[in-house]
């Protein structure tokens, strides 16, 4: 395993545990709200706080692009970070939410972890050598028809500038295909794509920090992953479609229509 991986992942965990031990406690938990529907957490600023210095303490010279601080340092090596994906799930004791930690290299994701602490899933990726949950090599589904596929996506929860295209991008979907899931965590929600959960994924306005670990799981599983136009401009503009090739390729015509 690449040692830049085993950090990363000695990362997750160490937010995990912070995490873990918060959500026994949540009616005691401060809570602000960037935004409409967009919540911050004590316990969200200090797992990033965990996982920033468990990556600095190995490599101090990296640069940093996290949910909560932001962005600091400037390095060809630039880790990207959600310490709690699903932070209204987490609130609210659903446990459906994750810990995403992904390194970029001059201007490609290189590594990726995604760490589910209620299921105790562990997955990882590195460019060219396979993407893996709990040590084991994983793939897409073999779905080859939208009238079959099980298709993941997430509502706009914030900005609602989009809601009427995504609203009828939803109604088309959802007649199109065997079922339609919101669990609310969108990089978990690639993680299932890369290994077979679900047969497909379209959200818009995303983050950095909700696509990069997830999009490399997708890539190295065998899947697509692209903006609405088909091409690699995702991570810029936050509308993500991805899946197994024959699903993908039918959701975005679907989308695009």
């Amino acid at each position: 395993m690449h040692p830049m991986l085993n950090t990363a992942i000695k990362a997750a965990r160490r937010a995990a545990s912070v995490i873990q031990r918060a959500s026994n406690n949540l009616d005691v938990l401060r809570v602000e709200r960037k935004e409409h529907n967009s919540f911050v957490t004590e316990v969200d600023r200090a797992a990033e706080k965990a996982i920033v210095e468990t990556l600095l303490e190995a490599y101090p010279k990296h640069a940093i692009l996290a949910e909560e601080s932001g962005a600091h340092g400037e390095n060809e090596y630039t880790w990207i970070i959600d310490p709690l994906d699903g932070t209204t799930n987490f609130l609210h004791g659903v446990p459906q939410y994750c810990i995403s930690i992904a390194l970029e290299h001059r201007g490609q994701i290189s590594q990726a972890v995604i760490y589910d602490p209620n299921r105790n899933d562990l997955f990882t990726a590195t460019r060219g050598a396979g993407a893996f949950l709990n040590d084991r090599r994983i793939r897409v589904s073999k779905t080859r028809e939208m009238a079959d596929a099980l298709i993941c996506t997430g509502f706009p929860y914030s900005d609602f500038s989009k809601l009427d295209a995504y609203m009828q991008q939803f109604r088309d979907v959802v007649q199109k295909s065997a079922g339609v899931r919101r669990p609310g965590a969108a990089a978990l929600d690639l993680a299932y794509i890369a290994c077979g959960r679900y047969d497909a994924f379209w959200e818009l306005g995303l983050s950095p920090w909700d696509i990069a670990a997830g999009s490399l799981l997708v890539l190295e599983a065998g899947g697509l992953i692209t903006d609405l136009s088909g091409e690699a401009g995702f991570m810029e503009s936050g509308n993500v479609v991805a899946g197994t090739p024959k699903v993908f390729a039918q959701l975005l015509q679907t989308l695009q229509a």
